[in-house]
């Protein structure tokens, strides 16, 4: 077991104050209009949830509390978290629970592929927690899993969304070499903002990850969210990073970054970063065609966009699971 250390930023009745420097108490601010989610409900959420209440799984729209939960349920699109519901880092957005995980669950993967068998889905999404302590970083059951789904399921597109294994890039190689479709690595904020966002992740080792998955000949996507104290023009000059830092040429092309989405943050509860703004579906709006003049092949930009809003539309578009149906 890998020692864990604390984290470096306490969130606890404080927030960071761009503008002054000062800490402030934590306040909350009201939706606007355009921020309305369905309340999960219907015979495809029930279904699903079931199956995974019997099943014991995790999903990252439970533990997250995701806006869209149900209206991806509904249409029999979910998001599993695999490797527990314990994170090893304290991220200053994040409503997954921190702490000492336990033990690694090695049944998981065959309980996660039989269970996606009965549920039918047309795509998934596998997401996991941080498992700072491992020495790979969990990327053994990672591998393990998407091979196991693609066996039980083969045809249903893969995504997963994984954490940087702090830069240990064969660990990376293993969930690269079992073939999701889809290789999903959050940013979460523009470059300023590492130190109170994600104090234990670092900018340019995100974006080497995703420039890894290029290079072998996948599809990469990664995602931010808006309105935790970033400005405009930083969102505008992370795209250009992205694109630049993520460049390989393969085969007489040159490819970046092909999936972007862009969220308003949503604060979880009193003891995680306030909200500093609301961004309205006019910028949103903006920012999509800005990703997609800038280079993505793919932008989802709105209020209640989250990286796994819409993956299904982005595998059909982009990878080669449509043959395989």
């Amino acid at each position: 077991m890998r020692r864990v250390d604390r984290p470096l930023v306490s969130l606890t009745e404080q927030i960071l104050n761009n503008s002054g420097g000062k800490v402030d108490q934590l306040t909350t601010k009201r939706k606007p209009d355009w921020l309305r989610a369905k309340v999960p409900g219907g015979p495809g959420y029930t279904r699903l949830k079931g199956i995974m209440d019997e099943h014991r799984l995790h999903t990252v729209c439970e533990e997250a509390g995701c806006p869209n939960m149900g209206e991806c349920w509904a249409r029999g699109v979910a998001t599993i978290m695999i490797l527990g519901d314990t994170c090893t880092r304290a991220c200053g957005f994040c409503n997954v629970k921190t702490g000492r995980p336990n033990t690694v669950d090695k049944d998981e993967p065959r309980r996660v592929a039989e269970s996606l068998a009965l549920m039918g889905l047309k795509h998934v999404v596998i997401t996991s927690v941080n498992r700072d302590e491992l020495s790979d970083g969990g990327a053994g059951i990672w591998a393990e899993t998407i091979v196991r789904s693609r066996e039980l399921c083969p045809k249903m597109s893969i995504e997963v969304l994984i954490p940087d294994f702090e830069g240990n890039w064969p660990a990376l190689q293993m969930v690269i070499d079992a073939r999701p479709h889809i290789i999903n690595h959050n940013l979460e904020t523009v470059r300023r903002m590492y130190p109170a966002v994600r104090p234990s992740a670092k900018f340019d080792r995100s974006c080497e990850l995703l420039r890894r998955v290029k290079e072998q000949g996948g599809v990469a996507k990664t995602g931010i969210m808006v309105g935790i104290g970033e400005r405009d023009e930083e969102v505008l000059a992370l795209m250009d990073d992205v694109q630049r830092l993520t460049r390989v040429e393969r085969h007489g092309v040159v490819e970046a970054c092909d999936i972007l989405t862009i969220g308003q943050y949503l604060q979880p509860t009193r003891n995680h970063l306030p909200i500093d703004r609301w961004v309205t579906p006019d910028q949103f709006a903006t920012f999509k065609r800005e990703g997609v003049s800038r280079g993505f092949r793919v932008v989802e930009s709105g209020p209640l966009v989250r990286s796994s809003y819409h993956a299904d539309h982005q595998a059909d578009e982009l990878t080669d699971i449509l043959a395989s149906r």
